[in-house]
């Protein structure tokens, strides 16, 4: 267990909130890495491995001519599989991880080309909208590295944004548990 995760499910908690995954390269890491937290079944409402092309479509809505021009491997198939894994299975957030981790290269990506993302609740504090962030990674090491990468990557990003949008309550939850005034 990593402490992104359990940092994840420290917040989302204390916010009330839920957390879905949807998994390509990864399958099943991710999910792993914040089950292994306990006290996860409070925020966490499941997980999707769409490790096949076809399945980010019939599972997460994925556009099917996105995947047909693009392939799997690409950033707004990364932001569509985080949206539909947080519609399919009722969560507040979506994850996704999408790439390549060898040891061939994919859809005319190389090893290493890896996207994840993040979709979220609507902000409407400034009057933007929030919903999504996709990151575009560019890793090297084994399969194994870049899988483990993938995982870290997609928890630190969405605690960004879980950072970005805590509200002063929140923050002062936490003064309080860590000590401070």
């Amino acid at each position: 267990m990593s402490s992104g995760a359990a940092e994840v499910v420290r917040l989302l908690t204390v916010r009330g909130e839920t957390l879905a995954v949807a998994e390509s390269l990864t399958g099943g890491l991710v999910a792993a890495e914040i089950t292994g937290v306990p006290g996860a079944s409070r925020m966490f409402r499941g997980s999707v491995t769409a490790y096949a092309t076809e399945l980010k479509h019939e599972l997460l809505g994925v556009d099917a001519t996105l995947l047909a021009q693009r392939g799997a491997v690409d950033p707004q198939v990364a932001g569509q599989m985080a949206a539909g894994v947080r519609k399919a299975l009722g969560a507040d957030w979506g994850i996704a991880t999408t790439g390549v981790a060898g040891p061939d290269p994919q859809d005319g990506k190389p090893v290493g080309t890896v996207f994840v993302a993040v979709d979220g609740p609507l902000i409407d504090r400034t009057g933007s909208a929030g919903g999504g962030k996709v990151e575009a990674l560019r890793l090297n090491g084994s399969r194994a590295e870049i899988r483990r990468e993938s995982v870290r990557s997609v928890l630190a990003v969405l605690l960004e944004q879980l950072a970005g949008e805590q509200t002063g309550n929140e923050r002062a939850q936490d003064t309080e548990r860590n000590g401070g005034f």
